[in-house]
C-alpha cells in the first residue's frame, strides 16, 4: 500500500510497511510520536520535485479543485502499478481510478496516517529542511491567495494615487514659483508680464534675455515665440521703464527660471506615467471620465476595490460631500455632481442639463470601475460603448439630430404625431381640417377708464361705413357691441371697487386719529390730578389748536370725498345708460350708502368739537 502526500515542494510516495497498524485508527498517533517510530511504519519510494513556483501554483490549483496534472498522472504510472494508494481527496481518487486504473483507498485510518506523515515529513524525507519548508509554503500560500483573489502586481492602484497626489502638489508649486519670477523680473522688465502670458514660456524668455538689453541681440525663435510677440517684446524693452538689477540678481532669477522649467518637466514625465497606469488598471472608467478625473475618483475612494463597492449616486457626488452635508442640515437642494463635474461630457452639456448628464454619467462610471476591478478582461471596449451611448443621449436632450449612433446598425426611429382623424391605411382625412378662427378671439384692453369712455361716447366712422355694407358685416356690429357692453360692465364694476377702497381707508384713519385724541384726554386727567394744571396749560392751547386744525383737514376731506361721489355718480350715471336696469339698482344703492355715511360723519365731528369746548370751560373755571 502507497500513500500520497502533497508538499510544497513536490509529491511524495510514501510505502507503509506495516499495514495491520491501520486497523487499530485510535493508537496509530502514537506511532508518529518520534522520528523512529515513523520509519518503522513508513517509507519514503519516490519524490517529485516541482521545478519552480508556477509549477507549484498550477498543481496546488488543480488538487484544490480536485484533478490531477499531467506530472502527477506520470509519476504515478511509474511507481504505482499493482498497489492501492491512500489518497486524502476522495473526488480526486475517483479521478485517478477513471484514468489511471489505479485503487484508490479513503477512510478515516488513511486520514489519520496523513496527520502523522505530515508531523515527521521534515525527518522522513531526506534534504528537505525545517528552515527551507516554512518559506516555500509561505510563498506558495501568497501565490495561490493572488491567485484565489485574481490579485497582479500590475493592476497596484496604490501607485495611481500617490502620482495624482504628487501631480496635485507639482502644479501648485510650479504656480508659486512662476508667480514668483514674474514678481521678481517684473522690477526690471513690468512691460513683459503682459506680452508673455504663459508662465513656461516667460520663464525660457527670462533665463534666455538676463538683462533686458540683451532683447534686441537675441532671436526667440528656439523658444517658439510667435513673431508678433517677439518684436512686441523687443519693442518694448527698448522703452521699459523698470528699474536697472545687477549681476548677481540676474543669476538668482536665472536659477530660479531653472526650477520652474525643471518642475515644469518632471511634471510632463508624470503625468505620461499616469496615463499610462491609468490606461492598464482603469482602462473604462479612462474611456468615460478620462485619466485626470478618474485617478481622483480612486484617490478620493482610497483604492480601486472601495470604489467599485460604492454605488452610482455615491459616484456622482464624490468630492462635495460638504455642500451635500451642509445642503441636508439647512434644507437647501443638495449637490449635483463632484469630482466628475470636470469630466468632458458634462463639460460639453449645457448647464439645463448637467444635472441629467452627471446622472447618466455616474451609473456607467460606476459599471465600468466595477468592471475594471472586478472583471478578467483588460481592454476598455465596455467603457467605449457607454460613452458612445452618453453622447447620444446628451444629443437628444440637446435637441440634435442623432443620425446612426455609434455600436448600432440602425438609425434613429421616425415618430409620427397620431392624428385620430387620419384613416389607417388612407392619405385622406375622415373629416375636414379644422381653421383658425379670428372672431373667437377676446381682446382685453389695458389703460385709463377715461380714455375708454371717449372712445366709447366717440362713435366710429368705420361703423357708419359699415352699415352701408352688406349683410355680413351686420353680424360683425353685434359682436362689436357685446364686447364693448362687456367693457362697461368691468369699467363699472372698477370703479365701485375703487370708491369703496377709498372709503375703508378713510375710516380707518379716523378711528386711529380718535384713539390718539382719547389717549392724550387721559394724560391730560392724570397730570390734573398731580397737581401739574398750570405748567401743562400750555401744551392744552397747543393741543386745542392742533385740533381745531385737524377739524378743519376733516372738514376739507369730506368735501373732497363728496365731490369724488359727484364725480363717480355723473360718470357711473353715464355708464348705465349704456347698461342694464339692474346695475343701475346697484349703483344707486352704493351711492345712497356713500351719502348716509358722510352724513354720519360730519355729525360725529360736530358732536366731537363741542364736547371737546365744554372740557376747555371747565378747565378754565
Amino acid at each position: 500500500m502507497l500513500v500520497l502526500f502533497e508538499t510544497p515542494a513536490g509529491f511524495a510516495l510514501f510505502k507503509v510497511l506495516d499495514e495491520g497498524k491501520l486497523l487499530k485508527v485510535e493508537d496509530l498517533g502514537k506511532e508518529f510520536a518520534t522520528a523512529e517510530s515513523a520509519r518503522q511504519i513508513v517509507k519514503l519510494k519516490a519524490f517529485d520535485k516541482f521545478e519552480n513556483t508556477t509549477e507549484a501554483l498550477a498543481a496546488t490549483t488543480l488538487l484544490i479543485e480536485s484533478k490531477s496534472t499531467k506530472g502527477l498522472r506520470k509519476f504515478l504510472r511509474a511507481h504505482c502499478q499493482g498497489e492501492t494508494l491512500a489518497i486524502a481527496d476522495s473526488k480526486l481518487g475517483n479521478e485517478l481510478k477513471e484514468k489511471l486504473k489505479i485503487d484508490c483507498v479513503h477512510n478515516p485510518a488513511v486520514m489519520e496516517l496523513m496527520r502523522g506523515v505530515r508531523s515527521q515529513l521534515t525527518e522522513l524525507i531526506a534534504g528537505l529542511a525545517p528552515q527551507d519548508l516554512a518559506p516555500m509554503s509561505l510563498g506558495l500560500s501568497h501565490s495561490l491567495s493572488r491567485y484565489k483573489l485574481k490579485f497582479s502586481p500590475d493592476k497596484v492602484d496604490t501607485m495611481i494615487i500617490q502620482a495624482i497626489g504628487l501631480l496635485d502638489d507639482l502644479d501648485k508649486e510650479l504656480n508659486t514659483y512662476a508667480m514668483r519670477v514674474r514678481e521678481w523680473y517684473g522690477w526690471h522688465f513690468p512691460e513683459l508680464t503682459k506680452i508673455v502670458q504663459d508662465n513656461i514660456l516667460y520663464a525660457k524668455a527670462v533665463k534666455l534675455m538676463g538683462n533686458r538689453i540683451n532683447a534686441a541681440k537675441l532671436d526667440f525663435s528656439e523658444m517658439s515665440l510667435p513673431e508678433d510677440v517677439e518684436t512686441e517684446l523687443k519693442e518694448a524693452a527698448v522703452i521699459s521703464m523698470g528699474t536697472e538689477v545687477n549681476d548677481l540678481d540676474l543669476l538668482n532669477i536665472r536659477e530660479l527660471c531653472d526650477q520652474v522649467l525643471s518642475l515644469a518637466d518632471y511634471r510632463a514625465q508624470l503625468y505620461d506615467y499616469l496615463k499610462s497606469r491609468m490606461q492598464t488598471i482603469a482602462p473604462n472608467l479612462t474611456a468615460m471620465v478620462g485619466e485626470l478625473v478618474g485617478a481622483r475618483l480612486i484617490a478620493h475612494g482610497g483604492s480601486l476595490l472601495n470604489l467599485a463597492k460604492q454605488p452610482g449616486s455615491t459616484v456622482q457626488i464624490l468630492g462635495a460631500e460638504k455642500a451635500l452635508f451642509r445642503a441636508l442640515k439647512t434644507k437647501h437642494p443638495t449637490p449635483k455632481y463632484g469630482l466628475i463635474y470636470h469630466a468632458s461630457l458634462i463639460g460639453q452639456a449645457a448647464p439645463k442639463i448637467k444635472g441629467k448628464m452627471s446622472r447618466s454619467l455616474a451609473a456607467k462610471t460606476a459599471l465600468a470601475i466595477r468592471c475594471d476591478a472586478l472583471g478578467d478582461g483588460q481592454d476598455n471596449t465596455m467603457g467605449l460603448e457607454n460613452r458612445a451611448k452618453l453622447e447620444a443621449r446628451l444629443r437628444v436632450l440637446e435637441g440634435r439630430e442623432l443620425g446612426r449612433s455609434a455600436g448600432s446598425v440602425k438609425g434613429k426611429p421616425k415618430i409620427e404625431v397620431y392624428d385620430k382623424d387620419r384613416k389607417k391605411g388612407a392619405g385622406g382625412l375622415i373629416t375636414p381640417a379644422k381653421m383658425y378662427n379670428p372672431a373667437a378671439d377676446a381682446i382685453l384692453s389695458i389703460g385709463k377708464p377715461e380714455d375708454v369712455e371717449k372712445e366709447d361716447e366717440q362713435p366710429p366712422k368705420a361703423m357708419e361705413v359699415e352699415e352701408e355694407d352688406s349683410q355680413p358685416m351686420e353680424t360683425e356690429k353685434g359682436k362689436k357691441e357685446k364686447k364693448k357692453k362687456k367693457k362697461q360692465q368691468q369699467l363699472a364694476s372698477d370703479v365701485s371697487s375703487e370708491l369703496d377702497v377709498n372709503v375703508d381707508a378713510e375710516d380707518q384713519e379716523r378711528s386711529k386719529k380718535e384713539k390718539k385724541e382719547k389717549k392724550k384726554e387721559k394724560q391730560v386727567k392724570k397730570e390734573v390730578e398731580d397737581g401739574e394744571v398750570e405748567e401743562k396749560k400750555v401744551t392744552k392751547n397747543e393741543g386745542v389748536e392742533d385740533g381745531e386744525v385737524e377739524e378743519k383737514k376733516k372738514k376739507k376731506k369730506e368735501k373732497q370725498v363728496k365731490k369724488e361721489v359727484e364725480d363717480g355718480g355723473e360718470v357711473e350715471s353715464k355708464k348705465v345708460t349704456k347698461n342694464e336696469g339692474v346695475e343701475d339698482g346697484q349703483i344707486k344703492k352704493k351711492k345712497k350708502r356713500k351719502h348716509a355715511e358722510s352724513d354720519e360723519e360730519a355729525e360725529a365731528a360736530s358732536q366731537k368739537t363741542e364736547k371737546k369746548k365744554k372740557k376747555k370751560k371747565k378747565m378754565a373755571d
